[in-house]
């Protein structure tokens, strides 16, 4: 039997992204059957419960339907109906819960109760079979199938186009801003290459990195932070822009490797403040994004433009190799990082 070598998991559901992404635009009909039964129910507002990287993903979707649906959302703390009993009234609330494997408990009993209380619950998770779609009135398959890696790569981006084609199709549109993630996410792996080996080398000792974004990229930082954490062992912490400039910017020094995340959009220009902040600190700026050439930074890393919506699903991508290569420069195999499991079972 071949033996397998660190990484390669993680490396081969990197590169199987854009087919995925090009094989969910393909049944997003699917998808809109389900966003169908949601609009036949108008909700009040919506409500969204995850955890890990699901969490961004979720952070993702409060954004599109505050944005695209115009409707207040707001991220659940599971805790408060599983250890606390809570039970608020939530009829005529979409409550979305999203998990990769579906088998989270406290995410499951949370979406029962969800249900029981008068909410629409609807899933979206990599396992139809699973305990959580059981749990939910509605379900909608990433089919990203099986990702052996414990880090979430595939099954990321998978989620996040996912959730877009959902909400998008609650306002009735048709996905035309997802048409073509499938070539663009090829071009942003193809075109990275040379930027992502040179970040691995620039960054291969650094113990101390923070990432930052606004408005939809901020998801891309927060799970940007946790590749570099969970398969580097890096002291890595994600902030808002905004949050940024609040305080933890004191923090900032020359010893500090900044990663920010920059798409054409909104969110750039409310960057550029940020990132001329930290870069008289003395940070070392590594700015990756469409937008990557229009901000202060030592590195660029640029990603394939997009509309801004869509653009967190191609953003990740570089961010995934980097914490692969970083991961393996300093000894480590990202496949199996120390003390994790693919399933995380909380309550």
């Amino acid at each position: 039997m071949t033996e397998q070598r660190p990484g390669e998991h993680m490396a081969a559901e990197i590169s199987q992204q854009p087919a995925i992404l090009a094989g969910i635009v393909e049944r997003q009909a699917e998808i809109a059957e389900v966003a169908e039964a949601i609009s036949k129910r108008p909700p009040r507002f919506a409500l969204l419960a995850a955890r890990g990287s699901s969490d961004h993903a979720a952070l993702y979707a409060k954004y599109l339907i505050e944005v695209l649906l115009g409707l207040p959302c707001g991220l659940v703390s599971p805790s408060t109906a599983t250890l606390y009993g809570a039970r608020p009234d939530l009829r005529d609330v979409l409550f979305i819960t999203v998990s990769q494997s579906g088998g989270s408990p406290d995410l499951i009993e949370v979406t029962e109760t969800a249900r029981r209380q008068g909410a629409l619950t609807v899933s979206v998770t990599n396992t139809p079979e699973s305990p959580l779609r059981a749990a939910a009135e509605l379900g909608v398959d990433i089919g990203a199938g099986l990702e052996k890696a414990v880090a979430a790569t595939k099954t990321y981006s998978a989620t996040l186009l996912s959730l877009y084609l959902l909400i998008d199709a609650v306002r009735g549109g048709k996905g035309e801003d997802a048409e073509k993630l499938g070539e663009l996410a090829q071009q942003t792996l193809d075109g990275s290459e040379e930027g992502v080996q040179r970040a691995v080398d620039r960054y291969r000792f650094v113990d101390r990195v923070l990432t930052t974004g606004r408005g939809y990229s901020y998801a891309t930082a927060l799970e940007g932070s946790l590749k570099l954490a969970e398969t580097s062992y890096l002291a890595a912490r994600a902030y808002s822009g905004a949050d940024l400039l609040h305080g933890p910017v004191a923090a900032v020094d020359g010893e500090t490797a900044v990663l920010a995340v920059t798409s054409q959009g909104h969110g750039v220009g409310a960057m550029q403040e940020v990132l001329e902040a930290v870069g008289k600190r003395g940070a070392d700026v590594l700015a990756v994004g469409s937008a990557s050439a229009d901000v202060p930074a030592a590195l660029r890393i640029g990603v394939a433009p997009s509309a801004e919506e869509v653009a967190p699903i191609l953003e990740i991508l570089p961010i995934q190799r980097i914490a692969l290569g970083l991961s393996l420069a300093r000894g480590g195999d990202p496949d199996s990082p120390r003390g994790l499991l693919k399933v995380t079972k909380t309550r």
